[in-house]
């Protein structure tokens, strides 16, 4: 019989056991045609049920149909224990959503190669070093100078590629007043070959089109822009876009699925590495290096040789360094090449949020063995209620084996419904979680696929979790003693030491999920609460740009137009905004002399009332008047400033220093001088993780070295509103830019407040999905102490009707009832604490001005844990008080 016959028979059912009876009958109906007696050919045919089994088995593959029937019969006892049942999957069904969840995002960030042409042979080169601050530093920015000579060197054993970061840029097709957003990326003209891809229409970026500063506007868009913005139109190749002052042209599309080398950014146009301006400068660090290796091999000879480049580019370097203390310029020359693999990419986010998805892993795994273990008791009780019925399955001929396989099969029913559920919160769930990443302004983009690595992980995760869980309770079925069982002699205390064990590492793991979560919680609230030395209520940010540069007067005109605006209170102007990751620095010297202090100050340029505007306290001195400057060249004469409080104790050691010198370190001979006019409170610059740095404040008018005033092309409109809601002027202001001076498009509105709020997206994100995991944890952990109790209350009834029939009181019976597993508990809780301590070492850079031995912290778990418990055990201990002693003795 063929293989396909075998397989269909299995599912025919009764269909297959009419046959097989009508074919044995016409064999005894011959047997009776040929003048045997009807009896005696009945006789010495033999069992007519033996034979159709034993015709069965041949018929069909018998492991298969017993896999059918042990399949429909957990499905029946599924659904005579609805309530265990749907707890079970319900628990299961979080965690593995939440797992599968954070597979695809930990995938899509870290793991998942891209779609290029051996990923495996792709790396990043990176230098090794300490910063100014004197800690360790990972960069992965290059000069293109260096990278040049460094491909050169490379190109028979691999092609380096430039790639520059995926950035937001003001894009315009028609006419400026229809400019729109889009990421673009210079890349090497060489990358599209040597990573295998192939367009969509028209050509990719050849090395031709990257071999002469400015000389080949080309653009490339990635397939997904293409779709999305043109809606795949053909005629979109030879169209021109502008990006600033540069034309570019159109040549092609590049075929899906690449979407740029930046896992959480995806690129909408590709331009040529030789558009950009920082091609010729050697002290320029803009664009990452990838090195795509023609073979495979060791890689550590190129490293070598790359390294060696390095160091000679950067002592070349480090003669045009002016002011830069001697230790810093030796540490800049300590810096080692590195190559890491980058089959992944490489990008910011893999950076900011590496840690916080291993995390995240780690908590959504802990949350499922808590889940596991709940399932495990529940089962374990199961089973145990199964005893007779093992019992007479044993005595009947079932072997160990064919038990085991019942019990795990209904352990993959909870396991496959758990999955399917789950699968579809993990298809909610990633998305909803990468929208919350990035602020609205400059939102991550993760492509979340379902394809066979998700179904892959989420089918393994079923497997594995129903071994986990029901494998233990399934061997203790199967090991049933017949005669004990049916004669209800079965001890039940070594179940009830497993269950109170799982018991003990279901509060451990709670514990910790929980301790993590207030550690994570107590970080947003203290990082997002703590004073920012300005006040951001009201104010809104325009940041304004112009095709070309624009003289100051022209700025100081759109200032006073907005002025006017119906809802606007005050008006001025910066170079950017706080805390939005912009900064200019330098080394401070004072006297005359070289620097000597290797702290760096902060500057900004700034207009006359915005410190006022955003209420940061004048110390000492004045504010900028509008006749004051600052120099733009070394050789301008002095400028003004007003400086904060760090500055002065940091280079002036707190003496009073309202009309003294101080200088900045230009990069070239000579320095830019500063004469201080005011001293104001202390703000945070660029980050709110960062302590309050010293900082400058200099006029936002500055003057080069014949006197002039210097245009400026991109500036921020400070606006402090009336309204409550400084966003609902946003569209207004938006209109009003333009209409002041045609020049002007304002390019990016934000409120502070968003911008405040965009430094904590990291820990906002952290903080309410570990207090979501913390709360499926409580209820998971809740659930599994009541099955638990209850179990173990209708185990002891009999021990419980003799206690109160000689007089025992209710306190009694519960402290009988509840005294095991509030040691278990207690057990566990000790264990989570444990636990917890040694976790605080691998996140300890995700947490801010926050202890694991804050009393607040130690006392959310234990106290949590405790109101948990005490509401499991209420049930149980009502349900054995109430026990009617007479009834239960004589049911026994």
């Amino acid at each position: 019989m063929s293989w396909w016959s075998r397989l269909g028979n299995v599912f025919r059912g009764n269909g297959m056991n009419r046959e097989l009876d009508e074919e044995l009958e016409s064999h005894i109906e011959e047997a009776i045609e040929k003048g045997r007696d009807p009896a005696e050919a009945r006789r010495a045919f033999g069992s007519a049920l033996r034979n159709r089994e034993e015709s069965r088995d041949i018929k069909i593959f018998a492991w298969l149909d017993s896999l059918r029937a042990d399949a429909i019969l957990g499905w029946r006892r599924l659904r005579q224990q609805r309530i265990t049942s749907a707890a079970a999957i319900l628990s299961l069904a979080l965690a593995i959503g939440a797992c599968t969840s954070a597979f695809r995002l930990i995938d899509a960030m870290l793991l998942r190669p891209l779609p290029v042409s051996h990923p495996e042979r792709l790396y990043i080169a990176e230098r090794k070093g300490i910063d100014v601050t004197g800690h360790d530093r990972n960069s992965d920015a290059w000069e293109y100078p260096l990278f040049q000579q460094m491909r050169t060197a490379a190109e028979d054993q691999a092609e380096l590629i430039a790639v520059s970061n995926a950035v937001p840029t003001d894009i315009t097709y028609s006419s400026d007043q229809e400019m729109e957003k889009g990421y673009r990326q210079f890349v090497s003209g060489g990358m599209f070959g040597s990573f295998g891809l192939k367009p969509a229409l028209g050509r990719l970026l050849t090395e031709n089109d990257d071999l002469k500063p400015g000389a080949h506007p080309y653009a490339v868009l990635s397939y997904d822009y293409w779709k999305r913005r043109f809606g795949e139109d053909p005629k979109v190749l030879g169209r021109g876009l502008r990006i600033g002052n540069d034309l570019y042209t159109i040549v092609g599309v590049c075929g899906a699925p690449f979407t740029g080398t930046e896992p959480g950014t995806v690129t909408d146009i590709f331009v040529p590495t030789m558009m950009h301006p920082g091609v010729v400068q050697s002290d320029w660090e803009w664009f990452r290096t990838f090195v795509h290796f023609k073979r495979d091999g060791d890689i550590e000879p190129l490293r070598e040789q790359l390294h060696a480049i390095m160091h000679a580019f950067d002592s070349e370097r480090t003669r045009s360094f002016y002011g830069e203390p001697k230790e810093l310029v030796d540490n800049f020359l300590k810096q080692k090449l590195l190559l890491e693999p980058a089959a992944g990419g490489a990008s910011w986010m893999q950076d900011q949020y590496r840690r916080s998805l291993i995390a995240l892993g780690v908590l959504v795994a802990l949350v499922l063995l808590i889940a596991c273990a709940n399932v495990a008791n529940l089962m374990t009780a199961q089973a145990a209620s199964r005893a007779r019925e093992m019992a007479l399955r044993v005595s009947l001929g079932a072997g160990r084996r064919r038990l085991v396989q019942l019990m795990l099969i209904e352990s993959a029913w909870i396991a496959f419904l758990a999955s399917a559920f789950g699968g579809i919160f993990a298809w909610w769930s990633a998305p909803f979680i990468v929208s919350r990443i990035n602020p609205p302004n400059n939102p991550a983009r993760l492509v979340l696929p379902a394809d066979w690595r998700v179904l892959g992980f989420a089918f393994a995760l079923a497997a594995g979790v129903a071994l986990l869980f029901g494998l233990e309770p399934a061997l203790r079925a199967s090991a049933v003693k017949p005669v004990s069982a049916l004669k209800g002699g079965e001890d039940p205390h070594s179940r009830r030491r497993l269950m109170h064990g799982l018991i003990a590492a279901q509060v451990a793991f709670c514990f910790l999920v929980v301790f993590v979560s207030g550690l994570f919680v107590t970080t947003f609230e203290r990082l997002s609460n703590q004073p920012n030395g300005f006040s951001a209520e009201r104010l809104i940010t325009l940041d304004t740009i112009s095709q070309s540069k624009q003289p100051p007067a022209y700025w100081d005109q759109v200032a006073e137009h907005l002025r006017s605006v119906p809802g606007v209170e005050k008006v001025a102007l910066c170079g950017w905004p706080l805390l939005d990751g912009n900064g200019w620095n330098g080394f401070i010297s004072t006297n005359g002399e070289s620097p000597s202090n290797q702290t760096l100050a902060y500057f900004l340029s700034v207009s006359p009332g915005w410190i006022d505007i955003m209420k940061i306290p004048l110390i000492s001195g004045r504010d900028f008047l509008p006749t004051d400057v600052s120099p733009g060249v070394t050789s301008a004469p002095a400028g003004v400033a007003i400086v904060n409080e760090v500055f002065v104790q940091t280079y002036f050691k707190g003496e009073n220093p309202i009309g003294r010198l101080f200088g900045k370190a230009g990069g070239t001979p000579g320095e830019l001088r500063f004469k201080i006019i005011g001293v104001v409170g202390n703000a945070r610059y660029r980050d709110i993780r960062e302590p309050m740095t010293p900082t400058a404040y200099v006029p936002f008018h500055s003057i080069d070295a014949n006197g002039s005033m210097r245009p400026q092309r991109a500036e921020t409109f400070i606006v402090r509103t009336f309204t409550s809601n400084p966003l609902a002027l946003a569209s207004t202001l938006r209109q009003e830019v333009p209409r002041a001076r045609p020049e002007f498009r304002v390019s990016n509105i934000r409120s502070q407040e968003q911008i405040n709020q965009g430094n904590t997206v990291r820990e906002r994100l952290l903080a309410r999905l570990a207090l979501f995991f913390a709360t499926v944890a409580l209820l998971i952990a809740g659930v599994g102490l009541y099955g638990v109790l209850h179990y173990s209350v209708l185990q002891r009834r009999r021990e419980i009707g003799i206690r109160m029939a000689i007089g025992a009181q209710p306190a009694r019976i519960a402290r009988l009832v509840t005294l095991n597993i509030l040691t278990m508990v207690f057990v566990g809780a000790l264990g989570g604490i444990a636990l917890g301590f040694a976790s605080v070492r691998y996140i300890s850079t995700l947490l801010y001005h926050v202890k694991p031995t804050d009393a607040t912290i130690l006392a959310v778990p234990l106290v949590t844990i405790a109101i948990v418990t005490i509401l499991a055990s209420l049930p149980a201990i009502i349900r054995a008080v109430r026990m009617d002693p007479v009834k239960i003795l004589r049911s026994e």
